[in-house]
């Protein structure tokens, strides 16, 4: 949890603070700016009007009126009314002051930087601010005077920086104070936010413990129509679905345990009865032998089905090419044949004339058929019938396997295709004989549909696409007997 509140740190927080000090030093530079022009303005209005009050009184005539012009400037210095806000000076061409509005004349060791602006300056104008003797802040600008008068070279105006500073200093302390809000604000929200973020996955990783600790039953409180709570519902249909996985495997055991023992004990029972009989023409002996083979036939039915199934959850590996649906079907009818008519049942099976090429793995696909008709033949009663049929639609074709036997239960059917289910009524089995079916026929793009009513029986539909390929398509199988 600390690693997201640090990366937010590092990021969001860090980005945020960057653009506000950004922001606020951007305002505090133009402010800066601003206020110093505006006042540089002002003193360039008043020199300016002064300057045109100059031309109009005067004239442009040259010597004649230079005495003039010279009296006028001097008269301008003491009848000047700003004197509260500006001083106003008049500089000869050594930059000394011959006159100031103050009435204080001193003298300069050096020529003051705005004096030798405007002696330098296209334009007859230079500005500079500085601090004076006593401390204070001031800017000065100086304007060459535009005709000549007498001695007087320059117009020079100062004034006192302190109320400007001291009103940019509040707007800087103004625009810090709103940077900070926006800061604590921008913290606030985030550290609640995270908040917002932290805490449930708190509860997830706690949860995800208790489950990985095998605690099947820990849930998550219903979330919000979020990702958080969408992850928080897929973390409890994940840990519905462990469990129910669980107790199917739990049957499973259960199941496989009861039907490898049944046969066992039975082996065993027949093999000390036989090994007290010396006779190998007693009738026991040799029912016992047969009960042996039959047992031990059907241990090993087990045994490859349980390999299968396992074999299929590592992946299932097939070896295809193409074939003849009717040709593998047929097959499979002869060998489950036999099975059915000991059990007492009928095989219903007309062998179509012409061909259906597939492309599939031969003995996966033995397996599906065999499968299927083994659950059918155990779950019909004796003088039922078992009906195989074949259809096609053009794209692909359907392999339909019925019986009349018990049906399975509503509450059962959406689950039968599931690895270790056995439904009520489950007769004899591991119950991952349909997994198996599903799982290979899905490898083969196929698919499986289960239809079924209690008391009516059971329909297999298992589809599989017809071949299309370049080569010739699966030549017909002689005919055969029927099944």
């Amino acid at each position: 949890m600390n690693s997201i509140t640090k990366r937010w740190l590092r990021s969001s927080l860090l980005i945020t603070f960057l653009l506000v000090a950004a922001t606020v030093g951007i305002y505090i530079y133009n402010l800066y700016v601003s206020c110093y022009s505006g006042v540089q303005q002002a003193i360039y209005s008043r020199i300016s009007s002064m300057g045109g009050q100059l031309q109009i009184t005067t004239g442009q005539g040259p010597e004649e009126t230079a005495q003039k012009r010279a009296r006028l400037l001097r008269r301008m210095v003491e009848q000047f009314d700003e004197k509260d806000k500006f001083e106003f000076m008049l500089l000869d061409a050594s930059g000394q002051i011959i006159a100031t509005s103050s009435g204080a004349v001193v003298r300069y060791d050096q020529p003051p930087e705005d004096f030798v602006q405007a002696l330098e300056s296209p334009n007859g104008g230079g500005e500079n601010v500085y601090t004076s003797s006593t401390g204070e802040r001031v800017m000065a600008v100086s304007v060459l005077v535009p005709y000549a008068a007498e001695e007087i070279a320059v117009m020079r105006m100062v004034t006192s920086l302190t109320l400007v500073d001291e009103m940019i200093v509040q707007r800087v302390f103004v625009a810090l104070g709103i940077g900070i809000a926006v800061l604590v604000f921008s913290s606030w929200s985030g550290v609640f936010f995270i908040r917002s973020i932290v805490r449930p996955l708190d509860q997830v990783e706690q949860t995800a413990t208790a489950i990985a600790r095998g605690d099947l039953t820990a849930r998550l409180p219903e979330g919000s129509d979020d990702e958080i709570g969408r992850l928080c519902n897929t973390i409890n249909q994940m840990a519905g679905e462990l469990s129910k996985t669980e107790r199917l495997q739990n049957e499973f055991i259960s199941s496989v345990s009861h039907e490898l023992r049944t046969p066992l004990t039975s082996i065993r029972g027949w093999v000390e009865t036989i090994a007290q009989i010396r006779d190998p023409e007693d009738e026991n002996y040799r029912k016992g032998l047969s009960i042996i083979g039959q047992e031990t036939e059907r241990l090993y039915g087990m045994v490859e089905e349980l390999l299968s199934f396992s074999r299929l959850q590592s992946g299932v590996k097939l070896e295809c090419r193409p074939l003849d649906l009717v040709a593998e079907l047929t097959d499979a009818a002869i060998f489950m044949g036999a099975r059915i008519r000991s059990e007492g049942l009928h095989l219903v099976y007309e062998e179509p004339e012409l061909p259906l090429p597939i492309w599939a793995d031969p003995g996966r696909l033995r397996q599906v058929f065999i499968n299927v008709m083994d659950n059918a033949v155990k779950y019909s009663k004796p003088g039922g019938s078992i009906t195989l049929d074949l259809l096609q639609d053009g794209e692909n074709v359907y392999v339909l396997i019925q019986d009349e036997g018990r049906g399975i239960a509503p509450d059962d059917l959406e689950n039968v295709k599931l690895k270790f289910f056995k439904g009520k009524g489950a007769v004899r089995g591991s119950g991952i004989g349909l997994a198996v079916v599903d799982e290979i026929m899905t490898a083969l793009d196929g698919s499986v549909d289960i239809a079924s009513q209690l008391g009516q029986g059971t329909t297999v539909t298992l589809r599989l696409p017809i071949y299309r390929g370049s080569g010739e398509p699966p030549a017909p199988r002689p005919e055969a007997d029927d099944p």
